[in-house]
């Protein structure tokens, strides 16, 4: 049984050297930002969530993963499971917090209790002419160019130790469920889509990866949902004009069946656009994949890790 049951991603924590930079990074990649009065840069994107993103001044890395629970009484009983104690959370939106450390050492904010912002008006997306239909006639298509409207943080992924004891960790204090799992060989499992449990209210392929890796721990990379399509190549353009690093994109995952676009913060940081992803309620069953699905693609370019290995 697991100690809660979380209801979504809540928010990535980082440190960077230059505030600045990292304000320019955010707003060509399409969050937006502003500054609180301890001097912590924040990001967040058009729908509900108070922040996705934030940054404080320090040695560049990865300080910290948030999910957000169901109500403050959830956060009592994590507490109490954990022997931890809930605290006030000193970030945009108030509420409550629990903190907990996983077994590779990486901090784990729980939160409950925000005030949750007013979604933004969104503009329409274009209707679309294909040859099975055409509802847009004597009108044409017109994209204004800027950076791509980011909607939301949807998962992270991280490079883990033991795949089998964080996987476990994670599981029984938020009850997150196996949408996919990988195996390099049958019975040898590397890692796993997981997302929340929300019974039979469809929720995000995963949440949160876990993969095995020799680099572990290791944040791998953080993915924030777009408008749509047309938004997801306007925010490539965008970037790429900026003068951004791109990673792998665009093109459409196999799991989870996101079209995607990877990008590089300026420190390395690994941060990913995607749209059209797959829903999953808590009765669906979990799968079991190879190594070649986890980074393969239905269209678009391989995976940089693929590319002469005849995939």
């Amino acid at each position: 049984m697991a100690h809660i049951k979380v209801t979504d991603i809540s928010h990535v924590r980082f440190a960077a050297p230059d505030l600045e930079k990292m304000k320019s990074f955010l707003e060509d990649f399409g969050l937006v930002t502003f500054m609180d009065n301890n001097g912590v840069l924040y990001g967040r994107g058009c729908g509900i969530a108070p922040f996705a993103h934030a940054t404080t001044i320090g040695e560049p890395g990865f300080l910290a993963l948030g999910f957000r629970a169901n109500s403050v009484d959830d956060l009592e009983i994590l507490a109490k499971a954990e022997g931890a104690v809930v605290e006030d959370f000193n970030a945009p939106g108030g509420g409550r917090v629990v903190r907990l450390v996983d077994p590779d050492g990486r901090l784990v904010e729980v939160v409950a209790g925000q005030a949750l912002s007013a979604p933004q008006t969104l503009p329409l997306e274009p209707i679309r002419n294909s040859a099975h239909n055409a509802p847009r006639l004597r009108t044409s298509v017109r994209i204004q160019p800027g950076p791509a409207t980011v909607m939301r943080l949807g998962h992270c992924v991280l490079e883990v130790s033991d795949f089998r004891v964080l996987e476990g960790w994670y599981k029984k204090r938020f009850g997150l469920i196996t949408s996919d799992e990988i195996q390099m060989a049958p019975g040898v499992a590397i890692g796993a889509f997981m997302r929340c449990d929300r019974s039979e209210i469809p929720s995000d392929h995963h949440t949160l990866f876990l993969l095995q890796s020799p680099n572990a721990p290791r944040f791998n990379h953080a993915a924030f949902e777009v408008a749509d399509f047309d938004n997801l190549m306007r925010g490539h353009t965008h970037l790429k004009n900026a003068g951004r690093k791109p990673t792998w994109g665009v093109g459409r995952h196999i799991l989870g069946s996101q079209i995607f676009d990877y990008w590089l913060d300026p420190w390395g940081h690994e941060l990913e656009h995607w749209t059209d992803g797959d829903l999953f309620a808590a009765s669906d069953p979990a799968h079991v994949n190879s190594f070649q699905e986890l980074l393969g693609v239905q269209w678009g370019p391989q995976h940089p890790m693929m590319i002469g290995q005849g995939s």
